[in-house]
């Protein structure tokens, strides 16, 4: 009787655990794609204007090089102060787009955050609903190593969000 009480109280006590992988959720929603090709043009687009950026520089220092032997030393100063600024600018540029505080990581939060909140509320109420007290992410690295299939409830997730594989 006593290793049945003991048995019972040490199987009530175990934790339920899931694992998920949330890129792939992520990947199998139309709005978490087309959120993701906004990204990439407005990225190759700003990627394209800091280059043509870039070869006007280029353009400006071969142009130096070719008449620098005609210039002053004042004048030659001139243009390098001048090259060096365009320069500065440029990656001021490139920092204010791709920086970690940039522009693209802003967008970034204006078009993804908020399908990932719905992800994340989604196996909020997955793991309450079933009673779950961990749901790993083993689509990412969390510090998984292994993570048996049978516990993963991608599809589940992905059935309560309405996604079809």
């Amino acid at each position: 009787m006593f290793a049945f009480v003991m048995l019972t109280s040490v199987s009530m006590m175990a934790q339920k655990i899931a694992s998920i992988d949330v890129n792939a959720i992520l990947e199998s929603m139309p709005e978490y794609q087309t959120a993701q090709k906004q990204l990439d043009n407005v990225a190759a687009k700003w990627r394209q204007d800091i280059a043509k950026e870039y070869d006007k520089i280029k353009g400006m220092y071969n142009k130096y090089q070719a008449e620098s032997v005609m210039m002053t030393d004042d004048m030659r100063k001139q243009k390098e102060d001048e090259i060096m600024a365009q320069e500065k600018r440029v990656r001021d540029m490139q920092k204010s787009k791709f920086g970690p505080d940039g522009a693209l990581f802003e967008k970034r939060q204006e078009l993804v955050a908020p399908i990932q909140e719905q992800v994340y509320t989604a196996i909020e109420e997955y793991a309450n609903d079933k009673g779950y007290d961990y749901i790993f992410d083993s689509g990412s690295a969390t510090g998984i190593i292994f993570a048996n299939p049978r516990y993963d409830k991608t599809d589940d997730v992905k059935k309560k969000l309405g996604i079809r594989n």
